[in-house]
């Protein structure tokens, strides 16, 4: 999600993964429709449910080292590059607004699903896996500081690892330089190689992603598409929340009028929505800082880290598919749940600087889903229909970069 565009497709060539996924999905979905009720979907099924479940173990299998190494090099660097007064307070905007979208998605999420349920058909689609029981609050709170990380990582707990990887990512900031560039080099060689081996697992996504569906199609039938439906719409909800809090910092906090806002940043809004992608959007949002009142050269140091670290509405989002997903299985979606949710997907989205959209979207949303105890089974399924609700990240995204360029701006302005 949110990534660098992609080159364009010479003619003759095979289509993208994102369609051949969305394929899959079609393709699973209409042949467990077709042998639904018949003899031929026991056998099967019996082929296609382990087939699914190999292919969701192989990407589940790289989500702890991956996640801890993204975050310890990319806080490692944002903090080391943090030097300046510009950046420290774009940094911390960045955090602050990062976790008010995020509860916000939180709240909002779950008022839409109680007035909109989960429609009754994505009954069938839970778990057989009961959800595991969550701590009470004050258990929480002890367990927030690992006492044994390695076991934390066995254990797959994700509060304590990300909390663990973003003071271990501070710490190598601040020592000998020497030595803080020879653990990063040691920390990107291992993202670079859970990379590799999520981009082989994701080699075979329309084949996972075809025998999940067969399970879907089955048990749901054609109620399974209305039940993507409805997800999607909620996932766009929360993407369109974080575009409002966006709008309302920069009036409120960056005094700046919302006609002028909103029409200084049109042009990279539409770069945005027509790229899925922050990188490609940059140049735009540096022509938006002038009419905005910001002084070049202090966007010229806001600007790239927002791109680089700065996911508003793709934190948003990704509560809001853990929350979904919390709902369609039946997960206790109590208060302390959902801040426990929004409080991982604010940091963890830091850990989706440059990925792909199909690696980044399980790499992050799976941390959040895993944390607040929601099975991550319909993940690939819903990976296939991300098109769309990335086109609504990235202009959100787009949008509270901006909107702190222009508080930050005002802020150290002479």
């Amino acid at each position: 999600m949110d990534v660098s565009k992609p080159p364009v497709r010479p003619a003759g060539r095979l289509p993208g993964r994102s369609t051949r996924i969305l394929i899959g999905l079609i393709a699973g979905l209409a042949t467990g429709v077709v042998i639904a009720g018949s003899d031929a979907a026991a056998p099967v099924l019996a082929v296609a449910q382990p087939v699914g479940k190999l292919w969701i173990d192989g990407l589940t299998m790289t989500v702890v080292p991956l996640v801890f190494a993204l975050l310890v090099t990319g806080i490692a660097g944002a903090a080391a590059s943090a030097g300046g007064r510009v950046a420290r307070l774009a940094m911390l905007w960045f955090a602050v607004l990062l976790v008010v979208a995020s509860l916000a998605a939180a709240a909002l999420t779950t008022m839409a699903l109680a007035a909109w349920p989960v429609p009754v058909e994505a009954a069938s689609l839970r778990s057989a896996t009961p959800p595991p029981d969550m701590a009470p609050v004050g258990a929480w709170f002890e367990n927030i500081v690992p006492t044994n990380i390695i076991r934390s990582a066995a254990d797959t707990a994700m509060v304590p690892l990300v909390v663990f990887a973003m003071l271990f990512g501070f710490a190598i900031s601040r020592i000998d330089p020497s030595l803080r560039d020879a653990l990063q080099a040691v920390f990107k060689g291992l993202a670079q190689a859970m990379l590799v081996i999520v981009d082989w697992v994701l080699w075979l996504a329309p084949l996972g992603v075809f025998a999940l569906a067969i399970g879907v199609g089955v048990t749901a039938g054609v109620g399974a598409a209305g039940v993507l439906v409805h997800y999607m719409l909620l996932v766009i909800a929360a993407c369109l929340l974080a575009i409002a809090i966006a709008y309302a910092a920069a009036i409120v906090i960056g005094r700046v009028s919302p006609a002028l806002f909103a029409r200084s940043i049109v042009p990279a809004q539409v770069v945005a929505m027509s790229t899925q992608s922050s990188l490609a959007s940059l140049p735009a949002m540096v022509a938006a800082a002038a009419p905005l009142g910001v002084d070049r050269a202090a966007a010229g140091i806001m600007l790239p880290l927002s791109v680089s670290l700065f996911r508003m509405a793709s934190a948003a989002a990704n509560v809001a598919v853990a929350v979904y997903l919390g709902h369609l299985h039946g997960v206790p979606m109590g208060v302390g749940t959902l801040l426990l949710g929004a409080l991982v997907a604010a940091p963890v989205s830091v850990a989706a600087v440059g990925l792909p959209a199909q690696v980044s979207f399980f790499a992050v949303v799976g941390p959040v889903c895993i944390a607040m105890g929601v099975p991550l089974t319909l993940l690939p399924l819903l990976l296939a229909i991300e098109t769309i609700p990335d086109i609504f990240r990235t202009i959100g995204n787009v949008t509270g970069g901006l909107a702190v360029t222009r508080i930050v701006g005002r802020q150290v302005a002479p």
